[in-house]
């Protein structure tokens, strides 16, 4: 029965992280046909991106305060109605509006608060969920991480196939998509006991946030770091592909979709092999971040002495595999290395640089594009290996208390 109990938590929590990513990486491939049905500017129509961004990283902290302070699911719930009525104001917007573009805007920065309080907060609900049985939160991270590359596999393909039906109709989908997530979580996550107990006191929480960052500060702003980095490379990379495909070999639409889904595939199926092997390990957790980033290096050593079509895609899954290895295992290290009490605002704090790296790497990577197409590889495979290093001298190895104890016999 309890292992049902769980699966059922796992499938309605992977739902969320799921839901936010389609509803906002499904629009990208349709970000050139919104610009010209609207007639505006290339700059205006990235802002549809941009302050979905931007919105989500101001407001992540204060996400994970609540869901510490008050609860993972009384959070979670609204955030969830609220990502959904974003989206159907971009879609009303977009369907009876004459120009339409300042409330699509609106609509997204509504959806950019939703999201903030919906995907960030259930790394840490994973954690109260099975508080005590390591194997099980790190499994249910991979898990996580899996649904979240999930959706980046399947937003091209969505976005382009139903922009193909009518340019809005992403908008549209954004609402049911977020409805499906709320009833699922509603009815079959369960609330976990911590809920229960007394919240400590906002003086009394700020100074355990403080105490953390003192204590293991230096292992903690490795981890934001690198989140960070993985993200900037992950859609700076995806930026760079879609723009190849189209630009140099004249591939665009479905097909165009299906092959930018190809390193997510690989990358998700290692993000789900690496949550279930990491488990309570933390030595795991380290050979896990360090294998990935120095997959990722090699890749991006392989695409800069030779990037064509077929080298292209092989490289690139390389990295997808070196990406979805440490995903989980920096989502793990967060999670089995902070009281619960705290977890929400410190990973809050992590998912928020993870953001960052999203709006970062399109922004730069395109201006590299346009200015210095070369140097697209030498740094990305130089934050890779500084990354590496950060890992290898920032945060330590630790014996389970398994492996401890047989030493000790």
């Amino acid at each position: 029965m309890k292992e049902k109990n769980g699966m059922k938590n796992i499938i309605a929590l992977s739902s969320v992280p799921l839901v936010m990513t389609l509803g906002n990486s499904m629009l990208i491939p349709v970000l050139p046909m919104i610009e010209k049905k609207l007639s505006i500017t290339s700059f205006q129509v990235s802002l549809i991106i941009t302050v979905y961004s931007i919105v989500a990283i101001i407001c992540i902290p204060f996400a994970g305060y609540l869901s510490d302070r008050f609860g993972r699911k009384k959070v979670l719930l609204p955030c969830l109605l609220i990502a959904g009525a974003g989206g159907a104001v971009a879609a009303f917007a977009s369907t009876s509006f004459k120009d339409p573009y300042l409330m699509i805007l609106a609509g997204r920065v509504l959806q950019g608060i939703g999201s903030a309080g919906a995907a960030p907060v259930v790394m840490p609900f994973i954690g109260d969920l099975f508080k005590g049985d390591d194997e099980k939160v790190s499994a249910g991270l991979g898990d996580i991480e899996t649904s979240n590359t999930a959706g980046k596999v399947l937003s091209p393909i969505l976005g382009a196939l139903l922009a193909s039906w009518y340019w809005f109709m992403p908008f549209w989908f954004i609402p049911f998509f977020c409805l499906i997530s709320f009833f699922l979580v509603l009815f079959l996550v369960d609330k976990p006991k911590d809920d229960e107990e007394d919240a400590p006191t906002i003086s009394e929480f700020v100074k355990n946030v403080k105490k953390i960052f003192k204590e293991d500060g230096r292992w903690l702003y490795t981890v934001f770091v690198i989140g960070c980095v993985i993200m900037f490379l992950l859609f700076g990379v995806l930026f760079y592909l879609s723009e190849t495909l189209e630009s140099k070999y004249s591939i665009d639409g479905v097909m165009k979709g299906l092959l930018l889904a190809i390193p997510l595939l690989f990358l998700s199926l290692s993000s789900f092999v690496a949550g279930k092997k990491i488990g309570k390990h933390q030595n795991r957790m380290k050979f896990c971040v360090v294998a990935g980033m120095g997959l990722m290096t090699l890749s991006f050593i392989g695409l800069w002495w030779n990037h064509s079509f077929y080298l292209l895609f092989i490289f690139l899954s390389v990295g997808g595999i070196g990406t979805g290895m440490s995903l989980p295992a920096l989502d793990a290290l967060i999670t089995e290395g902070i009281e619960n009490e705290e977890c929400g605002t410190i990973s809050s704090f992590y998912n928020s640089m993870r953001f960052i790296g999203v709006a970062l790497g399109p922004p730069i990577f395109a201006a590299l594009m346009s200015n210095a197409a070369w140097l697209i590889f030498i740094l990305s495979a130089f934050f890779s290996l500084v990354s590496l290093f950060l890992v290898v001298f920032n945060i330590d190895s630790k014996e389970s208390e398994e492996e401890d104890s047989l030493r000790t016999v």
